[in-house]
C-alpha cells in the first residue's frame, strides 16, 4: 500500500512541476518591476532586462556570467540528478505529455491508456484519421500561444499584442511567431521522442557528465534478478534459466511505459530522460506483492553498497564554488550599472583660440538615457577652476531610451595657458548628472589642450 501511495506522488509531483513551470513562464513576461521586464533580451531595443533592471547594448557585460551560470548550472544538475531537466522540465516533455497522454489519449482515446506508450495509434479507421486532424489542430493553438509566450522574452507583450493588429507591418515577428509554432507542431506530433534521442544536443554530452554517484532511474539486479547479458542480450525468461530468487515478474509495465522506448533493465542508456515512469509503473506492481520497486530513483553505488545517495561530493561542491563565485562576481557588476551613458570625444582641431585671447576646446558628446524616465542632463568640471563651460548653456533633456549629441566648447583666458611646454595637456574630469535625480551621475576623464606660448603672446599684444 505504502509503495502505491509512492506512485501517486511521483505522478502528482511531475505534473504539479509541469504546471508551476508552466505558470511561471507565461506569468514572468507580464511582470515588471519600475516599469522593466524580469528578463527581456529585446534586439530592437538593444536592451537586457534582467530582474527589473534594464541594461543597454554597450552594458551587457553580465551576458558572460549569465551564460557561465547556465552552462556550469546545466554540468552540476546533470552530474548531480542525470537528464532530471528532461523528464520534469523541458518543453518538448512537457508538451509530448499535452499531446500524446491529453489529447491523443485520454481526450481522442487513439491511444488505449496512459501506461501504455509503445503501441502507436492505429488510424486504418478513417474515424480515426479524423480524430488525427483534430488532434493536430488542436495543438497547433497550443503551439501558437507557447511560441507566442516565447517570442514574449524577446519582443514585450505591450508591442506583441499590437503587431498582431498590424500584421502586414510586423512581417518579421509574425514569420518568426509562425515558423516557430509550426517547427513545433511537427516536432511534437511527427518527430515526438525522437528528438530526445537522435536530435537533443544534451543526451551526446551527459555520458561524459555521469558519475556513480549521479541519481537515476536504476534497475536493481541484485533483487529483480539479470534480464540481459553483459553483451546486451535479452536472457531467455524460461523458468529454468530464471534465478529462483529472482522478484521481476517480467510484466514489462516499465517497458511499455517508458516514451523513449527503452528497457531500462538493461542498465543506463542515453535515451533515459529521468521521467521515472518506469519507477511509477514497478512501483505499482511489486506494492502489490508488498515488495519495494525494483526500479529506484537513485545512485549506482547507492544500490550497490546499499547506502544513502551521496549528493555533495568532490564534483557536486566544485561546480557549487565555481556558480557561488560567478553569481558573487555578477551581483558586484551589478551595482556598477549607470542610469546614463556618456561617452566623450574630442572634435579634430586640437584647439581653437579667439580673437580675444580666451582658448576654447570642442568636444562631441554622446548622451543616452538609460532609464525609464525622461530626464534633465547637465554637467561641470570637477577638478579645474580656471576652465568655464561655454557651450551648451542650458540642461539637455533627454526622453527615456534616448539618445542625444551634443557639441560642448569648454573655454579658458588666455591668460592661463602660461607654461613651458609645447602643447600643455592638462588633464580634467567631467561629471554629468541628472538635474532631476541626484542619484543619476556619471564621471568620464579627459584632457583640455593649451597652445604653446608664444602663439599666445601674439594674442595678448
Amino acid at each position: 500500500m505504502q509503495s502505491l501511495i509512492n506512485t501517486i506522488f511521483y505522478r502528482k509531483r511531475r505534473y504539479l512541476v509541469y504546471f508551476i513551470i508552466t505558470v511561471i513562464a507565461i506569468s514572468l513576461p507580464f511582470i515588471r518591476i519600475n516599469g522593466n521586464h524580469i528578463f527581456l533580451l529585446s534586439f530592437d531595443h538593444m536592451e537586457l532586462h534582467l530582474l527589473g533592471t534594464a541594461f543597454n547594448v554597450q552594458q551587457l557585460y553580465l551576458m558572460p556570467f549569465l551564460l557561465i551560470i547556465l552552462f556550469v548550472g546545466i554540468f552540476f544538475m546533470t552530474t548531480l540528478g542525470g537528464r532530471v531537466w528532461c523528464g520534469w522540465s523541458c518543453p518538448q516533455t512537457i508538451f509530448r505529455v499535452i499531446y500524446r497522454d491529453f489529447i491523443e489519449t485520454t481526450l481522442l482515446g487513439l491511444r488505449k491508456k496512459i501506461s501504455n506508450k509503445q503501441e502507436k495509434p492505429k488510424y486504418t479507421i478513417i474515424s480515426n484519421d479524423v480524430k488525427k486532424i483534430i488532434g493536430i489542430l488542436i495543438f497547433s493553438v497550443i503551439a501558437l500561444m507557447a511560441s507566442a509566450v516565447f517570442l514574449f522574452y524577446f519582443v514585450p507583450p505591450e508591442e506583441f499584442f499590437p503587431a498582431l493588429l498590424d500584421p502586414l507591418n510586423h512581417m518579421v515577428l509574425m514569420t518568426f511567431w509562425l515558423c516557430i509554432a509550426g517547427f513545433l507542431v511537427f516536432d511534437i506530433t511527427f518527430i515526438a521522442e525522437n528528438f530526445c534521442v537522435y536530435i537533443c544536443p544534451y543526451a551526446r554530452v551527459q555520458s561524459v557528465l555521469y558519475d556513480d554517484d549521479t541519481i537515476m532511474a536504476i534497475y536493481d539486479s541484485s533483487r529483480g534478478g539479470a534480464i540481459y547479458t553483459p553483451e546486451g542480450e535479452k536472457i531467455l525468461q524460461a523458468p529454468k534459466k530464471r534465478d529462483p530468487n529472482a522478484e521481476c515478474t517480467n510484466c514489462e509495465k516499465c517497458v511499455r511505459v517508458c516514451p523513449t522506448h527503452i528497457d531500462i533493465r538493461k542498465g543506463m542508456q542515453l535515451e533515459c530522460i529521468n521521467c521515472l515512469e518506469c519507477v511509477d509503473a514497478c512501483t505499482e506492481v511489486m506494492g502489490k506483492l508488498g515488495r519495494p520497486s525494483l526500479v529506484q530513483w537513485s545512485s549506482p553505488n547507492s544500490i550497490d553498497t546499499k547506502t544513502k545517495i551521496k549528493y555533495f561530493r568532490a564534483k557536486t561542491i566544485a561546480y557549487i564554488v565555481v556558480l557561488a563565485i560567478v553569481f558573487g562576481i555578477m551581483v558586484a557588476m551589478w551595482g556598477k550599472k549607470e542610469q546614463m551613458l556618456l561617452n566623450i570625444t574630442r572634435s579634430s582641431e586640437l584647439y581653437e583660440i579667439r580673437s580675444s585671447g580666451v582658448v576654447d576646446n570642442e568636444y562631441v558628446f554622446l548622451f543616452q538615457n538609460t532609464d525609464n524616465k525622461d530626464h534633465n542632463y547637465s554637467f561641470k568640471i570637477l577638478d579645474n577652476n580656471d576652465l568655464i563651460i561655454k557651450q551648451p548653456t542650458s540642461d539637455i533633456r533627454i526622453k527615456a531610451g534616448g539618445k542625444s549629441k551634443q557639441i560642448v566648447i569648454i573655454r579658458a583666458k588666455a591668460a592661463l595657458g602660461d607654461n613651458t611646454s609645447k602643447d600643455a595637456i592638462t588633464p580634467i574630469t567631467i561629471q554629468a548628472y541628472a538635474t532631476d535625480d541626484p542619484k543619476i551621475n556619471v564621471e568620464r576623464k579627459s584632457f583640455f589642450v593649451y597652445p604653446e606660448k608664444n602663439v599666445l603672446k601674439k594674442y595678448q599684444k
